[in-house]
Protein backbone atom coordinates (compact mmCIF):
# COMPACT_ATOMS: atom_id res chain seq x y z
CA UNK A 1 0.00 0.00 0.00
CA UNK A 2 0.98 3.65 0.15
CA UNK A 3 0.90 6.76 2.30
CA UNK A 4 0.06 8.87 -0.77
CA UNK A 5 -3.67 9.42 -0.46
CA UNK A 6 -4.14 10.46 -4.11
CA UNK A 7 -2.48 7.24 -5.28
CA UNK A 8 -4.46 5.14 -2.80
CA UNK A 9 -7.74 6.70 -3.94
CA UNK A 10 -6.91 6.21 -7.62
CA UNK A 11 -6.06 2.52 -7.11
CA UNK A 12 -9.37 2.01 -5.31
CA UNK A 13 -11.23 3.82 -8.10
CA UNK A 14 -9.60 1.65 -10.77
CA UNK A 15 -10.31 -1.52 -8.79
CA UNK A 16 -13.98 -0.54 -8.52
CA UNK A 17 -14.12 -0.03 -12.31
CA UNK A 18 -12.13 -3.09 -13.46
CA UNK A 19 -13.16 -5.51 -10.66
CA UNK A 20 -9.98 -7.61 -10.31
CA UNK A 21 -9.88 -10.76 -8.22
CA UNK A 22 -6.84 -9.52 -6.27
CA UNK A 23 -4.58 -6.46 -6.09
CA UNK A 24 -0.79 -6.74 -5.91
CA UNK A 25 1.51 -3.78 -5.16
CA UNK A 26 4.81 -4.46 -6.94
CA UNK A 27 8.04 -4.13 -4.96
CA UNK A 28 10.47 -5.05 -7.75
CA UNK A 29 12.16 -7.71 -5.62
CA UNK A 30 13.86 -10.80 -7.01
CA UNK A 31 11.44 -13.06 -5.15
CA UNK A 32 8.45 -11.25 -6.63
CA UNK A 33 9.87 -11.56 -10.14
CA UNK A 34 10.64 -15.27 -9.70
CA UNK A 35 7.06 -15.91 -8.60
CA UNK A 36 5.65 -13.97 -11.56
CA UNK A 37 7.85 -15.95 -13.96
CA UNK A 38 6.72 -19.20 -12.35
CA UNK A 39 3.08 -18.20 -12.82
CA UNK A 40 3.62 -17.18 -16.46
CA UNK A 41 5.41 -20.42 -17.25
CA UNK A 42 2.41 -22.24 -15.84
CA UNK A 43 -0.10 -20.17 -17.85
CA UNK A 44 1.90 -20.26 -21.07
CA UNK A 45 2.49 -16.51 -21.12
CA UNK A 46 6.19 -17.34 -21.05
CA UNK A 47 8.11 -20.29 -22.49
CA UNK A 48 11.49 -21.18 -21.00
CA UNK A 49 14.35 -21.14 -23.50
CA UNK A 50 17.46 -23.34 -23.47
CA UNK A 51 18.76 -23.07 -19.90
CA UNK A 52 22.32 -23.99 -20.89
CA UNK A 53 22.76 -21.45 -23.70
CA UNK A 54 20.25 -18.84 -22.44
CA UNK A 55 19.80 -19.07 -18.65
CA UNK A 56 16.85 -17.10 -17.28
CA UNK A 57 15.64 -16.28 -20.80
CA UNK A 58 12.03 -16.60 -21.85
CA UNK A 59 9.88 -16.35 -24.98
CA UNK A 60 6.54 -14.57 -25.12
CA UNK A 61 4.22 -15.02 -28.10
CA UNK A 62 1.68 -12.25 -28.49
CA UNK A 63 -1.64 -12.47 -30.27
CA UNK A 64 -1.03 -12.33 -34.07
CA UNK A 65 -3.21 -9.21 -34.26
CA UNK A 66 -1.12 -7.47 -31.59
CA UNK A 67 2.47 -7.17 -32.80
CA UNK A 68 3.27 -3.44 -33.17
CA UNK A 69 2.30 0.06 -32.13
CA UNK A 70 -1.15 1.04 -33.41
CA UNK A 71 -0.76 4.69 -34.35
CA UNK A 72 -4.25 4.92 -35.85
CA UNK A 73 -5.72 3.91 -32.48
CA UNK A 74 -3.45 6.20 -30.44
CA UNK A 75 -5.01 9.50 -29.35
CA UNK A 76 -3.84 12.70 -27.66
CA UNK A 77 -6.80 14.07 -25.74
CA UNK A 78 -6.43 17.80 -25.05
CA UNK A 79 -9.17 20.32 -24.28
CA UNK A 80 -8.55 22.12 -27.59
CA UNK A 81 -7.99 20.10 -30.77
CA UNK A 82 -5.41 22.63 -32.02
CA UNK A 83 -3.21 21.87 -29.00
CA UNK A 84 -2.90 18.24 -30.10
CA UNK A 85 -2.07 19.40 -33.62
CA UNK A 86 -2.39 17.74 -37.02
CA UNK A 87 0.44 15.39 -36.04
CA UNK A 88 -1.85 13.57 -33.58
CA UNK A 89 -5.19 11.82 -33.62
CA UNK A 90 -7.38 13.83 -31.26
CA UNK A 91 -10.43 13.10 -29.16
CA UNK A 92 -12.08 15.38 -26.56
CA UNK A 93 -11.01 14.24 -23.07
CA UNK A 94 -14.54 13.69 -21.80
CA UNK A 95 -15.47 11.57 -24.82
CA UNK A 96 -12.19 9.64 -24.63
CA UNK A 97 -12.61 8.82 -20.94
CA UNK A 98 -16.18 7.64 -21.51
CA UNK A 99 -15.22 5.48 -24.51
CA UNK A 100 -12.25 3.77 -22.91
CA UNK A 101 -13.71 3.47 -19.41
CA UNK A 102 -16.59 1.47 -20.90
CA UNK A 103 -13.96 -1.02 -22.12
CA UNK A 104 -12.25 -1.09 -18.71
CA UNK A 105 -15.50 -1.90 -16.92
CA UNK A 106 -15.05 -5.37 -15.44
CA UNK A 107 -12.01 -5.96 -17.69
CA UNK A 108 -9.91 -7.46 -14.87
CA UNK A 109 -12.48 -9.95 -13.51
CA UNK A 110 -10.70 -13.15 -12.51
CA UNK A 111 -7.32 -11.48 -12.91
CA UNK A 112 -4.74 -9.89 -10.63
CA UNK A 113 -4.42 -6.11 -10.78
CA UNK A 114 -0.77 -5.12 -10.50
CA UNK A 115 0.19 -1.67 -9.19
CA UNK A 116 3.64 -0.75 -10.55
CA UNK A 117 5.39 2.34 -9.11
CA UNK A 118 8.31 3.26 -11.38
CA UNK A 119 10.90 5.97 -11.94
CA UNK A 120 11.97 7.14 -15.40
CA UNK A 121 15.64 8.01 -14.93
CA UNK A 122 18.15 7.48 -12.10
CA UNK A 123 16.19 7.23 -8.87
CA UNK A 124 17.96 10.25 -7.32
CA UNK A 125 18.14 12.41 -10.46
CA UNK A 126 16.39 15.80 -10.44
CA UNK A 127 15.74 15.17 -14.16
CA UNK A 128 13.86 11.91 -13.48
CA UNK A 129 10.06 11.69 -13.23
CA UNK A 130 7.88 9.01 -11.64
CA UNK A 131 4.76 7.17 -12.66
CA UNK A 132 2.46 4.36 -11.62
CA UNK A 133 1.13 1.81 -14.09
CA UNK A 134 -1.85 -0.33 -13.17
CA UNK A 135 -2.11 -3.44 -15.34
CA UNK A 136 -3.53 -6.96 -15.42
CA UNK A 137 -0.57 -8.31 -17.39
CA UNK A 138 2.26 -10.06 -15.52
CA UNK A 139 4.26 -9.84 -18.79
CA UNK A 140 4.05 -6.05 -18.47
CA UNK A 141 5.26 -6.24 -14.87
CA UNK A 142 8.27 -8.36 -15.85
CA UNK A 143 9.17 -5.98 -18.69
CA UNK A 144 8.67 -2.83 -16.61
CA UNK A 145 11.05 -4.29 -14.03
CA UNK A 146 13.73 -4.38 -16.72
CA UNK A 147 12.85 -1.14 -18.50
CA UNK A 148 12.42 1.19 -15.48
CA UNK A 149 13.58 1.66 -11.90
CA UNK A 150 10.49 -0.12 -10.58
CA UNK A 151 9.17 -0.96 -7.15
CA UNK A 152 9.72 0.21 -3.60
CA UNK A 153 12.39 2.89 -4.25
CA UNK A 154 10.13 4.51 -6.87
CA UNK A 155 7.15 4.41 -4.51
CA UNK A 156 9.27 6.07 -1.81
CA UNK A 157 10.13 8.91 -4.20
CA UNK A 158 6.46 9.30 -5.21
CA UNK A 159 5.52 9.54 -1.54
CA UNK A 160 8.23 12.18 -0.98
CA UNK A 161 7.32 14.30 -4.01
CA UNK A 162 3.60 13.63 -4.25
CA UNK A 163 3.63 13.69 -8.07
CA UNK A 164 3.31 10.86 -10.58
CA UNK A 165 1.97 10.06 -14.04
CA UNK A 166 -1.07 7.77 -13.97
CA UNK A 167 -1.10 4.85 -16.39
CA UNK A 168 -3.99 2.39 -16.61
CA UNK A 169 -3.64 -0.69 -18.83
CA UNK A 170 -5.60 -3.86 -19.44
CA UNK A 171 -5.08 -6.48 -22.12
CA UNK A 172 -8.88 -6.63 -22.28
CA UNK A 173 -10.00 -9.22 -24.81
CA UNK A 174 -7.24 -8.31 -27.32
CA UNK A 175 -9.85 -7.37 -29.89
CA UNK A 176 -8.52 -4.79 -32.41
CA UNK A 177 -12.03 -3.28 -32.41
CA UNK A 178 -11.76 -2.70 -28.66
CA UNK A 179 -8.17 -1.39 -28.64
CA UNK A 180 -7.24 2.21 -27.79
CA UNK A 181 -4.26 4.07 -26.37
CA UNK A 182 -5.41 7.40 -24.93
CA UNK A 183 -3.13 10.15 -23.60
CA UNK A 184 -4.33 13.02 -21.44
CA UNK A 185 -1.33 15.40 -21.26
CA UNK A 186 -3.17 18.06 -19.26
CA UNK A 187 -3.95 15.40 -16.62
CA UNK A 188 -0.57 13.61 -16.87
CA UNK A 189 -2.42 10.34 -17.42
CA UNK A 190 -2.58 7.44 -19.90
CA UNK A 191 -5.19 4.76 -20.57
CA UNK A 192 -4.47 1.75 -22.79
CA UNK A 193 -6.74 -1.24 -23.43
CA UNK A 194 -6.88 -4.21 -25.78
CA UNK A 195 -3.16 -4.68 -26.45
CA UNK A 196 -0.33 -6.54 -24.76
CA UNK A 197 2.37 -5.34 -27.19
CA UNK A 198 5.24 -3.48 -25.51
CA UNK A 199 4.85 -0.07 -27.17
CA UNK A 200 1.15 -0.07 -26.29
CA UNK A 201 1.33 -1.77 -22.90
CA UNK A 202 4.62 -0.74 -21.26
CA UNK A 203 3.25 2.68 -20.42
CA UNK A 204 6.53 3.99 -19.06
CA UNK A 205 8.03 3.75 -22.54
CA UNK A 206 6.62 5.73 -25.49
CA UNK A 207 3.42 6.74 -23.69
CA UNK A 208 5.02 8.32 -20.62
CA UNK A 209 8.65 8.93 -21.62
CA UNK A 210 7.70 10.69 -24.86
CA UNK A 211 4.02 11.62 -25.34
CA UNK A 212 3.32 12.74 -21.77
CA UNK A 213 6.90 13.79 -21.00
CA UNK A 214 7.16 15.99 -24.12
CA UNK A 215 4.15 17.96 -22.90
CA UNK A 216 5.58 18.02 -19.37
CA UNK A 217 8.98 19.11 -20.72
CA UNK A 218 7.50 22.04 -22.61
CA UNK A 219 5.77 23.38 -19.51
CA UNK A 220 8.87 22.83 -17.34
CA UNK A 221 11.50 24.02 -19.86
CA UNK A 222 13.29 20.83 -20.92
CA UNK A 223 13.21 18.36 -23.85
CA UNK A 224 11.92 14.77 -24.01
CA UNK A 225 13.24 13.19 -27.20
CA UNK A 226 13.29 9.96 -29.21
CA UNK A 227 17.09 9.81 -29.15
CA UNK A 228 19.97 7.51 -28.30
CA UNK A 229 22.81 8.77 -26.11
CA UNK A 230 26.39 7.60 -26.61
CA UNK A 231 29.79 8.67 -25.35
CA UNK A 232 32.78 8.83 -27.70
CA UNK A 233 36.10 8.56 -25.84
CA UNK A 234 39.35 9.41 -27.65
CA UNK A 235 42.69 7.68 -26.96
CA UNK A 236 43.60 10.80 -24.95
CA UNK A 237 40.70 10.09 -22.57
CA UNK A 238 38.46 12.95 -23.75
CA UNK A 239 34.76 11.94 -23.92
CA UNK A 240 32.08 13.70 -25.94
CA UNK A 241 28.43 12.72 -25.64
CA UNK A 242 26.10 12.66 -28.62
CA UNK A 243 22.29 12.43 -28.81
CA UNK A 244 20.81 11.08 -32.05
CA UNK A 245 17.25 10.78 -33.36
CA UNK A 246 16.25 8.09 -35.84
CA UNK A 247 12.82 6.60 -36.56
CA UNK A 248 12.23 3.14 -35.06
CA UNK A 249 14.16 0.26 -36.64
CA UNK A 250 16.58 2.64 -38.43
CA UNK A 251 19.70 1.78 -36.49
CA UNK A 252 19.47 3.60 -33.14
CA UNK A 253 20.40 0.54 -31.10
CA UNK A 254 23.23 -0.39 -33.49
CA UNK A 255 24.71 3.10 -33.31
CA UNK A 256 24.31 3.32 -29.53
CA UNK A 257 26.41 0.14 -29.16
CA UNK A 258 28.84 0.79 -32.02
CA UNK A 259 32.22 -0.96 -31.94
CA UNK A 260 34.91 1.13 -33.69
CA UNK A 261 36.84 -0.39 -36.64
CA UNK A 262 40.33 -1.75 -36.04
CA UNK A 263 42.01 1.44 -37.25
CA UNK A 264 40.46 3.28 -34.27
CA UNK A 265 42.72 1.67 -31.71
CA UNK A 266 42.29 3.33 -28.31
CA UNK A 267 38.86 4.78 -29.10
CA UNK A 268 35.84 3.67 -27.05
CA UNK A 269 32.10 4.07 -27.51
CA UNK A 270 30.03 4.13 -24.32
CA UNK A 271 26.32 3.30 -24.35
CA UNK A 272 24.14 5.57 -22.19
CA UNK A 273 20.83 4.82 -23.94
CA UNK A 274 19.43 3.58 -27.24
CA UNK A 275 15.97 5.11 -27.53
CA UNK A 276 14.91 7.99 -25.28
CA UNK A 277 16.75 11.09 -24.06
CA UNK A 278 15.61 13.78 -21.62
CA UNK A 279 17.67 16.99 -21.83
CA UNK A 280 17.75 20.07 -19.63
CA UNK A 281 19.96 23.16 -19.52
CA UNK A 282 22.63 23.02 -16.86
CA UNK A 283 23.98 25.97 -14.95
CA UNK A 284 26.88 26.02 -17.44
CA UNK A 285 24.48 26.64 -20.35
CA UNK A 286 25.04 23.20 -21.87
CA UNK A 287 22.32 20.62 -22.44
CA UNK A 288 22.63 17.72 -19.99
CA UNK A 289 20.88 14.44 -20.75
CA UNK A 290 19.64 11.33 -18.95
CA UNK A 291 18.32 8.10 -20.35
CA UNK A 292 14.97 7.67 -18.56
CA UNK A 293 15.00 3.93 -19.27
CA UNK A 294 16.93 1.14 -17.53
CA UNK A 295 16.78 -1.42 -20.31
CA UNK A 296 16.52 -2.09 -24.03
CA UNK A 297 13.34 -3.02 -25.88
CA UNK A 298 15.16 -3.70 -29.11
CA UNK A 299 14.21 -5.04 -32.53
CA UNK A 300 15.62 -8.58 -32.89
CA UNK A 301 15.68 -9.20 -36.69
CA UNK A 302 18.95 -8.03 -38.20
CA UNK A 303 20.82 -8.16 -34.89
CA UNK A 304 23.95 -10.24 -35.41
CA UNK A 305 27.69 -10.44 -34.72
CA UNK A 306 28.23 -8.29 -37.80
CA UNK A 307 25.61 -5.60 -37.21
CA UNK A 308 25.68 -5.32 -33.40
CA UNK A 309 28.03 -7.66 -31.53
CA UNK A 310 27.44 -5.81 -28.25
CA UNK A 311 23.68 -6.40 -28.46
CA UNK A 312 24.13 -10.09 -29.24
CA UNK A 313 26.58 -10.47 -26.36
CA UNK A 314 23.99 -9.33 -23.81
CA UNK A 315 21.17 -11.58 -25.06
CA UNK A 316 22.44 -14.90 -23.72
CA UNK A 317 21.03 -14.47 -20.21
CA UNK A 318 18.28 -12.73 -18.20
CA UNK A 319 16.28 -11.58 -21.24
CA UNK A 320 12.70 -11.71 -22.48
CA UNK A 321 12.15 -12.35 -26.20
CA UNK A 322 8.86 -11.52 -27.89
CA UNK A 323 7.67 -13.08 -31.16
CA UNK A 324 10.98 -14.60 -32.25
CA UNK A 325 11.37 -18.09 -33.67
CA UNK A 326 13.13 -20.95 -31.87
CA UNK A 327 15.62 -23.60 -32.93
CA UNK A 328 15.24 -27.34 -32.40
CA UNK A 329 17.19 -27.06 -29.13
CA UNK A 330 15.00 -24.13 -27.99
CA UNK A 331 17.31 -21.20 -28.60
CA UNK A 332 15.86 -17.87 -29.83
CA UNK A 333 16.17 -17.29 -33.59
CA UNK A 334 15.47 -14.44 -35.98
CA UNK A 335 16.27 -13.45 -39.53
CA UNK A 336 19.78 -12.06 -39.86
CA UNK A 337 21.10 -13.91 -36.81
CA UNK A 338 23.45 -15.84 -39.07
CA UNK A 339 23.55 -19.12 -37.17
CA UNK A 340 21.52 -22.32 -36.76
CA UNK A 341 18.08 -22.78 -38.32
CA UNK A 342 14.59 -22.23 -36.86
CA UNK A 343 12.32 -25.14 -35.97
CA UNK A 344 9.27 -23.10 -34.85
CA UNK A 345 8.09 -19.70 -36.03
CA UNK A 346 6.94 -16.79 -33.89
CA UNK A 347 3.43 -18.24 -33.65
CA UNK A 348 4.68 -21.65 -32.49
CA UNK A 349 4.06 -23.36 -35.81
CA UNK A 350 6.54 -25.71 -37.46
CA UNK A 351 8.81 -23.55 -39.58
CA UNK A 352 8.67 -24.18 -43.32
CA UNK A 353 11.25 -22.35 -45.40
CA UNK A 354 9.66 -20.01 -47.93
CA UNK A 355 6.42 -19.91 -45.96
CA UNK A 356 7.00 -16.58 -44.22
CA UNK A 357 9.45 -15.24 -41.66
CA UNK A 358 10.31 -17.33 -38.62
CA UNK A 359 10.50 -14.23 -36.42
CA UNK A 360 8.01 -11.41 -36.75
CA UNK A 361 9.72 -8.40 -38.42
CA UNK A 362 9.00 -6.40 -35.24
CA UNK A 363 10.00 -9.13 -32.80
CA UNK A 364 11.77 -7.80 -29.73
CA UNK A 365 14.16 -8.43 -26.88
CA UNK A 366 13.95 -6.89 -23.41
CA UNK A 367 17.16 -6.78 -21.40
CA UNK A 368 18.85 -4.64 -18.75
CA UNK A 369 21.14 -1.91 -20.09
CA UNK A 370 23.74 -3.01 -17.53
CA UNK A 371 24.30 -6.23 -19.51
CA UNK A 372 25.58 -4.26 -22.49
CA UNK A 373 29.40 -4.65 -22.83
CA UNK A 374 29.60 -0.94 -23.72
CA UNK A 375 27.41 0.17 -20.79
CA UNK A 376 28.44 3.51 -19.32
CA UNK A 377 28.14 4.01 -15.58
CA UNK A 378 27.25 7.61 -16.46
CA UNK A 379 23.80 6.22 -17.28
CA UNK A 380 23.18 6.41 -13.52
CA UNK A 381 24.71 9.88 -13.06
CA UNK A 382 21.99 12.02 -11.40
CA UNK A 383 23.09 15.15 -13.28
CA UNK A 384 23.21 13.35 -16.63
CA UNK A 385 25.87 13.79 -19.31
CA UNK A 386 26.73 16.97 -21.31
CA UNK A 387 25.70 16.79 -24.97
CA UNK A 388 28.21 18.04 -27.57
CA UNK A 389 26.20 17.19 -30.71
CA UNK A 390 22.65 16.35 -31.72
CA UNK A 391 22.26 14.16 -34.80
CA UNK A 392 19.12 13.70 -36.89
CA UNK A 393 18.87 10.90 -39.42
CA UNK A 394 16.55 8.79 -41.49
CA UNK A 395 16.38 6.06 -44.07
CA UNK A 396 16.71 7.78 -47.48
CA UNK A 397 17.86 5.90 -50.59
CA UNK A 398 18.75 9.06 -52.48
CA UNK A 399 19.38 12.84 -52.27
CA UNK A 400 20.37 13.23 -48.59
CA UNK A 401 24.18 13.28 -48.06
CA UNK A 402 26.01 10.94 -45.72
CA UNK A 403 26.45 13.79 -43.21
CA UNK A 404 26.10 17.54 -43.00
CA UNK A 405 26.36 20.13 -40.25
CA UNK A 406 23.75 22.84 -39.84
CA UNK A 407 25.02 26.40 -39.57
CA UNK A 408 22.96 27.38 -36.52
CA UNK A 409 20.59 26.06 -33.86
CA UNK A 410 17.60 27.46 -35.76
CA UNK A 411 18.75 25.82 -39.00
CA UNK A 412 19.17 22.57 -37.09
CA UNK A 413 15.61 22.81 -35.78
CA UNK A 414 14.36 23.20 -39.36
CA UNK A 415 16.41 20.17 -40.46
CA UNK A 416 14.95 18.14 -37.62
CA UNK A 417 11.44 19.41 -38.33
CA UNK A 418 11.67 18.41 -42.02
CA UNK A 419 13.32 15.04 -41.46
CA UNK A 420 11.92 12.22 -43.58
CA UNK A 421 12.37 8.45 -43.56
CA UNK A 422 11.03 5.28 -45.11
CA UNK A 423 8.58 3.48 -42.80
CA UNK A 424 9.54 0.22 -41.08
CA UNK A 425 7.79 -2.71 -39.40
CA UNK A 426 7.84 -1.04 -35.95
CA UNK A 427 4.37 0.39 -36.63
CA UNK A 428 1.37 -1.09 -38.38
CA UNK A 429 0.84 -0.01 -41.99
CA UNK A 430 2.70 -0.13 -45.29
CA UNK A 431 6.48 -0.55 -45.12
CA UNK A 432 8.88 1.48 -47.30
CA UNK A 433 6.82 4.67 -47.70
CA UNK A 434 8.73 7.95 -47.27
CA UNK A 435 7.04 10.13 -44.68
CA UNK A 436 7.99 13.23 -42.74
CA UNK A 437 9.02 12.25 -39.23
CA UNK A 438 10.22 15.41 -37.45
CA UNK A 439 12.92 14.67 -34.89
CA UNK A 440 11.73 11.01 -35.18
CA UNK A 441 8.84 12.17 -32.98
CA UNK A 442 5.88 11.87 -35.37
CA UNK A 443 4.23 9.02 -33.45
CA UNK A 444 5.36 10.33 -30.06
CA UNK A 445 5.01 14.10 -29.65
CA UNK A 446 2.27 14.78 -27.13
CA UNK A 447 1.23 18.16 -28.55
CA UNK A 448 1.14 20.31 -31.69
CA UNK A 449 4.39 20.02 -33.68
CA UNK A 450 4.34 23.76 -34.43
CA UNK A 451 4.46 24.50 -30.68
CA UNK A 452 7.08 21.77 -30.24
CA UNK A 453 9.35 23.40 -32.82
CA UNK A 454 8.88 26.78 -31.15
CA UNK A 455 9.90 25.17 -27.87
CA UNK A 456 13.08 23.89 -29.54
CA UNK A 457 13.80 27.32 -31.04
CA UNK A 458 13.40 28.97 -27.62
CA UNK A 459 16.58 27.33 -26.31
CA UNK A 460 18.69 29.63 -28.49
CA UNK A 461 17.39 32.52 -26.38
CA UNK A 462 18.51 30.80 -23.17
CA UNK A 463 22.06 29.73 -24.01
CA UNK A 464 24.95 30.25 -26.43
CA UNK A 465 26.49 26.86 -25.51
CA UNK A 466 23.96 24.60 -27.19
CA UNK A 467 25.10 21.46 -29.06
CA UNK A 468 25.89 21.61 -32.76
CA UNK A 469 23.25 19.90 -34.92
CA UNK A 470 23.98 17.43 -37.74
CA UNK A 471 22.07 15.19 -40.13
CA UNK A 472 23.24 11.74 -41.27
CA UNK A 473 22.01 9.16 -43.78
CA UNK A 474 23.57 5.68 -43.71
CA UNK A 475 21.12 4.34 -46.29
CA UNK A 476 22.07 5.88 -49.67
CA UNK A 477 21.90 3.38 -52.55
CA UNK A 478 23.51 3.36 -55.98
CA UNK A 479 21.76 2.84 -59.32
CA UNK A 480 21.81 -0.93 -58.79
CA UNK A 481 20.19 -0.74 -55.36
CA UNK A 482 23.34 -1.41 -53.33
CA UNK A 483 24.17 0.50 -50.16
CA UNK A 484 26.96 3.01 -50.85
CA UNK A 485 28.18 3.33 -47.26
CA UNK A 486 29.22 0.25 -45.22
CA UNK A 487 27.54 1.50 -42.04
CA UNK A 488 27.65 -0.29 -38.67
CA UNK A 489 31.12 0.12 -37.07
CA UNK A 490 32.30 2.34 -39.90
CA UNK A 491 29.77 4.97 -38.83
CA UNK A 492 32.51 5.75 -36.30
CA UNK A 493 34.23 7.65 -39.13
CA UNK A 494 31.28 10.03 -39.37
CA UNK A 495 31.08 10.41 -35.60
CA UNK A 496 34.78 11.32 -35.51
CA UNK A 497 34.18 14.09 -38.07
CA UNK A 498 31.17 15.33 -36.09
CA UNK A 499 33.20 15.57 -32.88
CA UNK A 500 35.96 17.27 -34.88
CA UNK A 501 33.47 19.91 -35.99
CA UNK A 502 32.40 20.41 -32.38
CA UNK A 503 36.05 21.04 -31.50
CA UNK A 504 36.67 23.16 -34.65
CA UNK A 505 39.36 20.69 -35.73
CA UNK A 506 37.72 19.10 -38.80
CA UNK A 507 37.41 20.77 -42.20
CA UNK A 508 34.15 21.23 -44.10
CA UNK A 509 32.77 22.67 -47.33
CA UNK A 510 29.83 25.09 -47.10
CA UNK A 511 26.76 24.18 -49.18
CA UNK A 512 23.23 25.64 -49.28
CA UNK A 513 21.95 22.95 -46.90
CA UNK A 514 24.93 22.93 -44.53
CA UNK A 515 28.59 21.99 -44.15
CA UNK A 516 29.76 18.64 -45.56
CA UNK A 517 33.17 17.01 -45.02
CA UNK A 518 36.02 17.88 -47.35
CA UNK A 519 37.45 14.99 -49.36
CA UNK A 520 40.28 14.48 -46.88
CA UNK A 521 38.56 15.32 -43.57
CA UNK A 522 36.53 12.10 -43.42
CA UNK A 523 38.75 9.17 -42.42
CA UNK A 524 38.36 6.45 -45.07
CA UNK A 525 41.63 4.60 -44.35
CA UNK A 526 41.31 0.82 -44.94
CA UNK A 527 37.77 1.36 -46.22
CA UNK A 528 36.71 -0.27 -49.49
CA UNK A 529 35.14 2.81 -51.04
CA UNK A 530 36.28 4.65 -54.18
CA UNK A 531 36.62 8.40 -54.55
CA UNK A 532 33.64 8.63 -56.90
CA UNK A 533 31.31 6.88 -54.47
CA UNK A 534 32.48 9.06 -51.58
CA UNK A 535 32.00 12.20 -53.67
CA UNK A 536 28.46 11.10 -54.53
CA UNK A 537 27.71 10.39 -50.86
CA UNK A 538 28.68 13.97 -49.98
CA UNK A 539 27.26 15.70 -53.08
CA UNK A 540 24.44 18.24 -52.68
CA UNK A 541 22.11 17.97 -55.68
CA UNK A 542 20.74 21.52 -56.04
CA UNK A 543 17.85 20.59 -58.32
CA UNK A 544 16.89 17.67 -56.11
CA UNK A 545 17.04 19.84 -53.01
CA UNK A 546 14.94 22.55 -54.63
CA UNK A 547 12.19 19.94 -55.13
CA UNK A 548 12.73 18.68 -51.57
CA UNK A 549 12.42 22.21 -50.18
CA UNK A 550 9.13 22.66 -52.03
CA UNK A 551 7.78 19.48 -50.44
CA UNK A 552 9.11 20.55 -47.04
CA UNK A 553 7.37 23.90 -47.46
CA UNK A 554 4.07 22.18 -48.23
CA UNK A 555 4.44 19.97 -45.18
CA UNK A 556 5.34 22.83 -42.85
CA UNK A 557 2.50 24.89 -44.26
CA UNK A 558 0.03 22.28 -43.02
CA UNK A 559 0.64 23.63 -39.50
CA UNK A 560 -0.89 26.98 -40.46
CA UNK A 561 -0.57 30.11 -38.38
CA UNK A 562 1.07 28.29 -35.46
CA UNK A 563 4.17 27.54 -37.55
CA UNK A 564 7.04 29.49 -35.89
CA UNK A 565 8.44 32.45 -37.81
CA UNK A 566 11.94 31.14 -37.13
CA UNK A 567 11.15 27.97 -39.10
CA UNK A 568 9.74 30.00 -42.00
CA UNK A 569 12.82 32.22 -42.10
CA UNK A 570 15.26 29.29 -42.20
CA UNK A 571 13.23 27.62 -44.94
CA UNK A 572 13.36 30.83 -47.00
CA UNK A 573 17.12 31.17 -46.48
CA UNK A 574 17.84 27.66 -47.78
CA UNK A 575 15.43 28.10 -50.70
CA UNK A 576 17.14 31.37 -51.66
CA UNK A 577 20.59 29.78 -51.39
CA UNK A 578 19.53 26.95 -53.69
CA UNK A 579 18.00 29.27 -56.31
Amino acid sequence: MTTNMALKAWVEEVASLTQPETIHWCTGSDAENQELVRQMLGSGDLIALNTETHPNCYLHRSDPSDVARVEHLTFVCTSAEADAGPNNHWMPPQEAHAKIDALFEGAMRGRTMYVIPYCMGPIDSPLARCGVEITDSPYVVANMRIMTRMGSPALARIEREGQFVKGLHSIGDLSPERRYIMHFPEELSIKSVGSGYGGNALLGKKCHALRIASHQARSEGWLAEHMLILGLESPQGETHYVAAAFPSACGKTNLAMLIPPEIYQGWKVWTVGDDICWMNLGEDGRLWAINPEAGFFGVAPGTSKKTNPNALAMLDRDAIFTNVGVTADNQPWWEGLGRDEPAKDWQGRDYVKGNGAAAHPNSRFTVSIKQCPAYSEQAEAPQGVPISAIIFGGRRESLVPLVFETESWARGVLVGASMASETTAAATGQVGVVRRDPMAMKPFCGYNFADYWQHWLSFAEKSDRLPKIFHVNWFRKDSEGRFMWPGFGDNMRVLEWIIGRCKSSADAVATPIGNVPTADSLNVDNLDIDAGTLAELLRVDRAGWQAELEQIGEYLGSYGERLPEGIKQEHRRISDALA
